[in-house]
């Protein structure tokens, strides 16, 4: 399954449109602000242009350097420019720009509802024209008048299946609930029960984090244990670290066949799921690849239920030879595919699985989930604690976190959006989650 990365790493990916030469390095100390009146040098005239670039009101071909376009399509920036004010609403006006001529520049731009941060730079040769545009991160702006039922609502509106959760462990009032009790698929999200399981086996002291697997399981990417040689040794703590953080599934297979699928199963029941049986059995994320890239026949019989899924897992397992992964790939490039091979929860399943982590893990596994938090450095201000795991494919996508307000109340955030019909909006729900987490409460 693919990674979903952090929040700010997520929508810089989104926005970026980059040429080089490279990104302009940090700057330390204040930098200036923009003030009214400021000079209308070459390279913030430029700046004021990419503002409206990103509203639509003006065309790349007029602003940016034939060696940029060249790099990054019309339509590309078209269509990041679309996603970034889908999130944040209109852009309306350069914030920053330091220093205020040359041909390089800190940028920042502001939104509606974010702040776009990166940088500029010009080309005196060619007119002046922009050859470098990149946004490092966008970060959401609390909004004084944004509530949970705009955000509900913005939510209900993306087309597809949604749930959503939002709301103390404790069993206090939720501030965002829609479909708590419906399951969807999770993708990477899944590896959430695989982490509570090995974390409760610790701290009943059947296992330790510092144990050793040798690595047997190979599984495709996202991840880089796939590229490892087999027989490596790796420790429990590792695998688990890679599988949480950058999403690695051959850390992930491996840590299924260490704990086995029963054990898995029986932590979904012991945590509460609403319904272990619709992940049972339950798949590897190889078995998951390699069913999705089969033929429409054999999808047709993992319809049919057991017996013929254990038969064809079976299959799977005894194989020879694994497909090539451009096989794998071409399964997934022509949108959603067959999302009921899935791993399924609801988010009263996942706020569940979170209490009976509290109760039955051992405390090192949230460190584990706090090292790829998914938040910006606002939202970090606001809470004591981030857990973090997301999961996607295309059609499928779930951002759900473990929180700690600065009181040390636990809560859940967990969204999730499915839809077979199209490849959902990353950056839009993301958008979305960041408007949650900065919600005051």
């Amino acid at each position: 399954m693919r990674h979903v990365p952090a929040l700010a790493g997520a929508l810089a990916a989104l926005s970026t449109l980059a040429l080089a030469p490279a990104p302009l390095a940090a700057q330390t100390g204040q930098t200036p602000p923009l003030v009214e009146g400021a000079e209308l040098t070459a390279i913030r005239a430029r700046a004021e242009q990419v503002v409206q670039v990103l509203n639509g009101k003006a065309e790349p071909a007029d602003i940016f350097t034939a060696g940029f376009r060249a790099a990054v399509a019309d339509a590309q920036i078209k269509t990041l420019s679309a996603s970034l004010t889908a999130q944040f609403g209109p852009a309306q006006a350069v914030a920053l720009l330091s220093p205020n001529d040359g041909t390089r520049a800190v940028l920042h731009i502001r939104f509606e509802r974010g702040l776009a941060k990166g940088s500029i730079a010009i080309d005196p040769a060619a007119e002046n024209r922009v050859n470098e545009l990149v946004f490092t991160s966008v970060d959401a702006v609390a909004q004084a008048d944004d509530t949970p039922e705009k955000i509900a609502a913005d939510l209900a509106a993306l087309p597809g299946s949604v749930n959503a959760w939002f709301a103390p462990l404790d069993g206090g009032a939720a501030l965002i609930n829609i479909g708590a009790d419906q399951s969807l698929a999770l993708g990477s999200t899944f590896k959430l029960y695989v982490l509570a399981a090995l974390a409760e086996d610790v701290k009943a002291g059947r296992r330790k984090w510092s144990d050793v697997a040798v690595l047997t399981e190979k599984s495709y990417p996202s991840g880089r244990l796939q590229d490892w040689p087999k027989g490596s040794p790796v420790t429990l703590h590792t695998l688990a670290s890679m599988m949480i953080s950058i999403s690695d599934n051959t850390a992930t297979d491996q840590l299924i066949a260490v704990l086995g699928k029963a054990r898995i199963l029986k932590l979904m029941k012991d945590s509460g799921h609403s319904d272990p049986d619709a992940n049972d059995p339950f798949l590897t994320t190889k078995q998951l690849f390699i069913l999705k890239a089969s033929d429409a026949q054999t999808i047709a019989d993992w319809r049919s239920g057991d017996p013929a899924r254990q038969a064809i897992i079976e299959v799977v397992q005894v194989a020879e030879k694994d497909p090539p992964l451009e096989q794998i790939t071409s399964a997934f490039a022509n949108g959603p595919k067959a999302l009921d091979i899935e791993w399924f929860a609801s988010p009263a399943d996942l706020a569940k699985l979170f209490a009976h982590m509290r109760r039955k893990a051992d405390p090192k596994v949230f460190d584990i989930m706090a090292i790829n938090p998914s938040a910006t450095p606002a939202i970090k201000d606001k809470w004591r604690y981030i857990g973090f795991k997301g999961g996607s494919e295309p059609g499928v996508l779930n951002l759900t976190w473990l929180l700690t307000d600065q009181a040390g109340r636990d809560w859940a955030l967990t969204l999730g959006w499915n839809n077979p019909a199209a490849v959902v909006d990353d950056g839009k729900l993301e958008g979305i989650a960041q408007r949650i987490l900065l919600l005051p409460r």
